[in-house]
């Protein structure tokens, strides 16, 4: 009977998201976000459902088991509603629109993303997970779903009314802040000790990290506070980083046997993890053990560095060069099930003796840490680097792991994690010669410029088993004018910075908010939503814009373009009061508005000096850019025209030389590669 009623896959079989196509087989008759939906919900005059999740996320599944596969909630939903699933991993623009709703309404914001809206839209009633069954004071999801019912159709006029004092809300919750308008701007090195004090009040010193359970990594907070110590070595930033980075690797949050961090931690010490893997954070998190160990040279670092890169290419990488979005948390329906440890496993495995070391080293007990099991931990915090015979039980723990049933994997490859992790391995591959780290971060770019690029140049959002869809966002090209840019710095191919300048000019024309300055999320091009909505604070990721405001500044000191390094400057003003007022919710936009207030350090190599090559890029030199191409080197432009590319920073010097220079004034040439790196000490001491 009810395979008459719902076919075994509804509307969403053919789509890219891997989210999406996990509910395929659902019988609730399911839509994409997009025209279909919303022309379908006016024309049957139904209210629309929305639920926004991911692939990877724990308790999008439990309310997809509980709820979206009963088919009496089905029936209910198949009557009454226009449902629609969006993945909020593609379609950032509609999740962002609609958490300011759920916010707006709650106080809190979360996945999944439970919302009902009116047929054109707007937003009436909004909240994350709703049980199957009522409990700890939520109500089920069938007894929601009959209120909404009942009030549309015998209180219309209140839930159009609710409708729309919400969407009023999220219009203000959208806006951008006021600018600081007849007020000089603040200094940036003010803004960021005002952070770095407020960093300090919340921090751990027990635990590492900033506030108690649930604990998110923040590498941009942490970022932020290694740039501080460069500023101010005698202040505490540095050593706020170093425990938060011993802590987070020594503990569960951290994959001992295969490298990698997940999500986030349940607890305060690191120890229990929600286990999806994101790729996003494996770049961002890569990048901060990078930038400690150019700082401190601590080698426990480079290990964290070095075995997280591993895991991203050798577990999430896509034959043709991108990179999957993320491991799901579970596996043979159980969170973490992949990833946790008995004593009795470890014995079988290694043995009795060996198992027993493995046991000390990695914290595993009788009773176990989580739910009679253990995550594999580091009780003697920060003591990384691995004795002989622990990595021989390293390896076959892994080895044996590998049996198991893997979690889940979302194989889409999103533009903007893919760039961000191109990026990482490029500064990475620079910092420390590792010239397959190079290569792989020009696959990755190959790969998006070849299969998320449209014949018009118009860049695509993600792309999944050789089909690509939906317009790029801000974010999407701010990355990718980052690590274009890095790469041409790294490899010295003009190509990069090339692409990079076009990236830089779609993205201005495509997203610049004439009105208020700043980036929209969604480009001019694409199809209007309640409000057009536009990142402003820096969260989990880099915004849009401060990830465009850095990108932009250090590629016009390159090449030479003020209006590049001009449009930075006006994306960190559009932020006015905003930053001025909270100034560690802009940890990464902080540097931007220091490269824009000093401009960034240009370090200039020219002739056959390998040497003050590596020396320039051994140091964390914040924003600071590099240039030791060719004077003039002849590259195709796309209309298969030669034109020549010339970097001004290379132009009109004696070779055999590193040349220093911030905001057009310059040291003496160097020849030596240690005087280099005191020069360069100098130069981040003192903005």
């Amino acid at each position: 009977m009810l395979a008459e009623r719902w076919p075994e896959v509804n509307r969403l079989g053919n789509e890219t998201s891997p989210y999406l196509r996990q509910h395929a087989g659902d019988p609730v008759d399911w839509y994409p976000w997009g025209d279909e939906a919303l022309a379908s919900a006016r024309e049957l005059d139904r209210p629309l459902f929305l639920s926004i999740g991911y692939s990877s996320c724990h308790w999008c599944h439990v309310m997809g088991h509980e709820s979206f596969a009963d088919p009496a909630i089905a029936e209910v939903m198949n009557r009454h509603f226009v449902s629609v699933k969006v993945d909020r991993e593609e379609r950032p623009d509609v999740d962002a629109v609609y958490m300011e709703a759920v916010q707006a309404a709650t106080g809190r914001g979360g996945w999944p993303m439970s919302v009902f809206a009116t047929p054109d839209g707007l937003p009436f009633l909004a909240g994350t997970y709703f049980p199957d069954r009522a409990r700890h004071g939520l109500p089920s999801f069938h007894q929601v779903l009959d209120a909404v019912v009942e009030a549309w159709g015998s209180r219309r006029h209140e839930v159009v009314d609710q409708a729309r004092v919400l969407a009023e809300a999220v219009a203000r919750r959208l806006e951008p802040p006021p600018t600081a308008r007849g007020r000089a701007p603040r200094p940036a090195e003010e803004l960021c000790v005002e952070a770095t004090e407020r960093l300090s009040s919340i921090f751990d010193p027990v635990n590492g990290g900033f506030g108690s359970a649930p604990k998110f990594p923040q590498p941009l907070l942490l970022d932020l506070l290694l740039r501080d110590h460069l500023r101010n070595p005698a202040g505490d930033s540095l050593g706020i980083v170093e425990r938060t980075l011993e802590a987070m690797a020594s503990g569960g949050i951290y994959d001992h046997l295969g490298g990698g961090f997940a999500r986030y931690s349940v607890d305060a010490r690191w120890d229990v993890p929600h286990f999806e893997k994101m790729l996003y954070d494996q770049a961002l998190l890569a990048r901060v053990y990078l930038h400690a160990w150019q700082l401190d040279g601590d080698d426990r670092w480079l290990q964290v560095l070095t075995e997280t890169i591993s895991y991203v290419l050798g577990e999430l990488r896509e034959p043709g060069g991108g990179l999957y979005a993320a491991e799901d948390a579970d596996s043979e329906g159980e969170e973490g099930r992949y990833y946790v440890w008995s004593a009795g496993e470890l014995t079988s495995v290694l043995g009795p003796d060996l198992g027993a070391e493995a046991a000390a080293w990695y914290g595993v007990t009788a009773a176990g840490n989580f739910e009679g099991r253990t995550v594999l931990h580091r009780s003697r915090r920060g003591d990384l680097a691995r004795p002989p015979r622990i990595e021989t039980a390293r390896s076959m723990l892994l080895a044996a792991r590998t049996g198991r049933v893997r979690p889940g994997l979302d194989d889409k490859i999103i533009t903007e994690w893919n760039a961000m992790m191109c990026s990482t391995l490029a500064e990475a591959a620079a910092a420390t010669g590792r010239d397959d780290w190079s290569r792989a971060a020009v696959e990755i770019a190959t790969f998006l410029l070849e299969h998320l690029r449209r014949p018009d140049g118009r860049v695509l959002r993600s792309w999944c088993r050789g089909r690509a869809g939906l317009l790029g966002y801000a974010a999407d090209y701010a990355w990718l004018v980052d690590c274009c840019t890095r790469l041409g710095e790294l490899t010295g191919d003009p190509r990069w910075t090339m692409e990079a300048t076009t990236m830089a000019s779609r993205l201005l024309e495509l997203f610049t908010d004439d009105e208020h300055g700043g980036l929209h999320t969604t480009g001019s091009d694409a199809a209007p939503l309640v409000v057009r909505p536009r990142e402003v604070q820096d969260g989990v990721t880099p915004s849009a814009g401060s990830v465009a405001a850095i990108a932009l500044a250090r590629l016009g000191a390159l090449t030479g373009d003020d209006a590049l390094s001009a449009a930075a400057g006006r994306i960190v003003a559009s932020v006015g009061a905003g930053l001025a007022a909270a100034p560690s919710a802009f940890a990464e936009l902080l540097l931007a508005a220091s490269l824009v207030e000093h401009g960034p350090v240009e370090i200039a190599v020219t002739g056959d000096r390998a040497d003050l090559v590596q020396a320039a890029r051994r140091r964390f030199v914040p924003g600071a850019v590099v240039a030791w191409t060719p004077k003039t080197t002849e590259e195709l432009a796309g209309d298969g025209k030669v034109v020549a590319f010339e970097s001004p920073l290379l132009a009109d010097r004696e070779e055999g030389f590193a040349y220093l220079c911030r905001h057009g004034a310059c040291l003496a040439p160097i020849r030596d590669a240690d005087a280099l790196l005191k020069a360069l000490d100098s130069l981040v001491a003192s903005p």
